[in-house]
């Protein structure tokens, strides 16, 4: 048997032919469509892994108006392996998976449309995933780890507690210096760096916060009392870097600079209403600090070949 995403998939009554149960096929496990296939239930809204049995036969949508003949189904046993919560367990936003698989596909620049033709799957059950609460089944998240160039461990937020570089060294590595436009480049417009200064007791600190890129200038804000907060009229430093553990790569960034607080009213105005993200940390941080960097360097890890 073969389907397309869409198709509906019914299961008759062995004792009366009538449908017994019917679904919506909104994953394929294979790109020629032969089973098994992910199967959202119409009574439950359950989506489940289907090997359809000698009971379940497939609607194509493509035949709804002209009643083609159903295709005749191998004698395989059917079995199901549910891997969402039913209706009335869901929550009204979406789980970690869901926020993940969201961030990945926004951060690749892919539409809804576009990452589930690439993990072959359904709009409707990105969609879902992405909006609600969900356990998929391994083979769902490996194809949507590929189709968004990233890992199953990643999706599920494997290692979120241990530090990055667990992997281990590349065999021929390569350390080469970065130029400051390609500093630029990497810090990008915005992200997560960390700031480096003295406390009040003269003792070095570094404290990681959400920043911005404005007119070269790299900003954060913070609460008026903070350590990073009295960074503004010292030279500090600011550090953002990214590491590949399956790859074993990895590049720094390090700026060097002036910081001062922002205290025009126009220009706070426009900070707040630009930033990408309010600050992770959470509470009262509307104390803007900018950094004008008077030097921009940054090393990158690669194989030697490249």
């Amino acid at each position: 048997m073969r389907a397309h995403l869409g198709d509906q998939l019914v299961v008759e009554s062995p004792a009366t032919g009538a449908a017994r149960r019917d679904g919506e096929i909104v994953g394929l496990h294979h790109e020629d469509g032969t089973p098994p296939y992910d199967v959202r239930w119409s009574d439950t809204d359950e989506v489940t892994l289907v090997f359809p049995g000698p009971d379940a036969h497939i609607h194509h949508l493509e035949h709804e108006h002209s009643r083609a003949p159903r295709e005749p189904l191998p004698d395989t046993h059917e079995t199901e392996s549910v891997f969402t919560a039913p209706r009335s367990a869901r929550a009204a936003d979406p789980g970690d998976i869901g926020r993940r698989v969201g961030v990945e596909r926004r951060r690749q620049g892919l539409s809804l449309v576009e990452a589930a033709r690439r993990a072959m799957m359904s709009p409707d059950y990105l969609a879902y995933l992405e909006e609600q609460p969900s356990d998929p089944s391994l083979a769902t998240l490996i194809r949507l780890a590929d189709a968004l160039g990233t890992t199953v461990a990643a999706l599920r937020g494997g290692g979120m507690d241990l530090p990055p570089g667990q992997g281990h060294a590349l065999l021929h590595p390569r350390l080469r210096n970065l130029a400051p436009e390609e500093c630029r480049t990497l810090l990008s417009t915005h992200g997560v760096g960390r700031v480096a200064t003295s406390a009040a007791d003269g003792r070095p600190v570094v404290v990681p916060v959400n920043y911005e890129i404005v007119d070269d200038a790299i900003v954060f804000r913070t609460a008026p009392d903070s350590v990073a907060a009295a960074a503004a009229g010292t030279e500090v430093a600011f550090e953002v870097d990214h590491v590949d553990d399956a790859m074993s790569q990895g590049w720094s960034v390090l700026a060097v600079g002036p910081a001062s607080e922002v205290t025009e009213p126009e220009a706070v105005r426009k900070l707040t209403q630009h930033a990408h993200t309010t600050p992770w940390a959470g509470g009262e941080r509307e104390t803007w600090v900018s950094i004008r960097p008077t030097s921009l360097t940054g090393r990158r890890i690669t194989p030697s070949d490249q």
